[in-house]
């Protein structure tokens, strides 16, 4: 048994396995059709967020479900990725995993550690949508010459801002470089306003570590060199001290603990400048407050973190395993990416989809996408292999004690490097 396996099953069983039943609810398997014995039933986990795109997906389910009579996915919602993440270890090693996935595809190198989801590449070769997938996500989708996921959609990091508190504070330049950004916000806090320039994440969770890694590969920074793992690099130390400048000059306001994503202060006009991604777009489309987007001001080179997330086909059944590559072609398909993409603001995976006539207006009516678009050449994807959870929790560590103003950046990431070292160590 692998190291991964043992210690899933010291930590995650213990833990979350009497939970799974909630998890994973019973479904009176004649609803919805006359002859129950030939209905297949599957769930969907997903952590999609803000709400309003969940209301996207499920009208997207429940045009597969009046299509597909005798397949039912139900998707639930079973919180943002750190909390999903014990959820579904224990469900596989309690032998109760949902059909599938939608998740982050750094979890890949685990889940096939753990022998729990199905290679794709065989089924994927058959589809005509294969060559309708955007070549650049092939990477997030590999590991070890195998297919383990498609792509449920793509996004990338930028810093969405108002232009209204731009203009009043005087701004007239967007900021291109890291320290037109200080400068920036600097000029965008306020004081008697209450308004700071900016708001960091906080917390030592992935969403933390997604935001900040363009900072460290914009620096010069690589998580791999030689094939080790190197995360007391130079660009890291210089993404690290830009952070803690914007909290020591009082121009940034941290996030409440492990929810950087959320908007309230910059929908409140209380912060200027917001790290997120195209997926709030159809948050803010259902406000009437100003917005704009930047790219990530650029230190040593242009980058940003390519995100989204990938759909994992699970062991179950034959027949489920059959029917849940039915609903993963209908994601991949120009129909839904283009509704998908529309409603939430991800970026199509599918190439016929971004040409559409509907995608190509709604693009022209909503300038952040092109930004995205163009980004997105400079994207850098987080690894897939079984260790990234231990790279990423180790950075985590490292920019939460820096952003309380308990280390430095240099001590900060020197402990973490230790510690990460020791955890990878067979």
């Amino acid at each position: 048994m692998s190291r991964l396996k043992r210690w899933v099953m010291g930590i995650c069983l213990v833990c979350c396995l009497i939970s799974l039943s909630a998890c994973k609810p019973a479904i009176d398997s004649s609803a919805g059709s006359s002859n129950g014995a030939s209905m297949v039933h599957l769930t969907l986990w997903q952590g999609v967020n803000p709400p309003p795109n969940r209301d996207v997906l499920q009208k997207l389910v429940n045009k597969f479900n009046q299509r597909h009579p005798n397949i039912q996915v139900e998707s639930l919602y079973v919180g943002q990725g750190d909390q999903q993440m014990p959820k579904i270890l224990a469900a596989v090693v309690g032998n109760a995993p949902p059909n599938l996935l939608w998740f982050a595809p750094m979890i890949t190198g685990q889940l096939v550690e753990l022998e729990a989801i199905k290679p794709l590449e065989e089924w994927l070769a058959t589809t005509q949508v294969k060559d309708q997938i955007d070549p650049a996500l092939f990477e997030a989708m590999q590991w070890e010459d195998r297919i383990w996921s498609v792509p449920f959609g793509v996004n990338n990091v930028g810093i969405f801002y108002r232009p209204s508190l731009f203009k009043s504070a005087g701004v007239t330049q967007l900021p291109q470089t890291w320290q037109e950004l200080r400068q920036v916000a600097r000029q965008l806090t306020i004081a008697t306003k209450q308004q700071h320039g900016m708001i960091l994440p906080l917390g030592k969770g992935e969403w933390t570590v997604f935001t900040w890694l363009p900072f460290m590969w914009s620096g010069g920074g690589e998580l791999m060199t030689n094939g080790a793992v190197q995360i007391d690099n130079a660009g890291a130390i210089a993404a690290l001290h830009l952070w803690q400048d914007l909290i020591t000059d009082g121009s940034a306001i941290l996030s409440q603990p492990e929810r950087g994503y959320e908007l309230d202060g910059f929908l409140a006009g209380k912060v200027a400048m917001q790290l997120t991604g195209p997926w709030t777009l159809g948050q803010l489309q259902a406000t009437d407050v100003d917005y704009a987007v930047m790219p990530i001001p650029i230190d040593a080179r242009p980058a940003t973190s390519i995100g989204g997330e990938n759909l994992f086909v699970f062991k179950t059944t034959p027949t489920e395993e059959q029917a849940s590559l039915v609903f993963a072609e209908y994601v991949l398909s120009e129909e839904f990416q283009t509704e998908w993409a529309i409603g939430t603001g991800y970026l199509p995976v599918n190439l016929s989809s971004r040409q559409s006539l509907a995608y190509r207006q709604f693009a022209e009516q909503q300038p952040a996408v092109d930004v995205f678009l163009k980004q997105a050449e400079f994207g850098r994807s987080r690894p897939i292999f079984p260790g990234y959870s231990r790279i990423s929790e180790n950075l985590g560590r490292a920019i939460e004690t820096v952003l309380l103003q308990k280390n430095t950046p240099e001590a900060a990431l020197k402990t973490s490097q230790k510690r990460l070292e020791l955890s990878l160590t067979p």
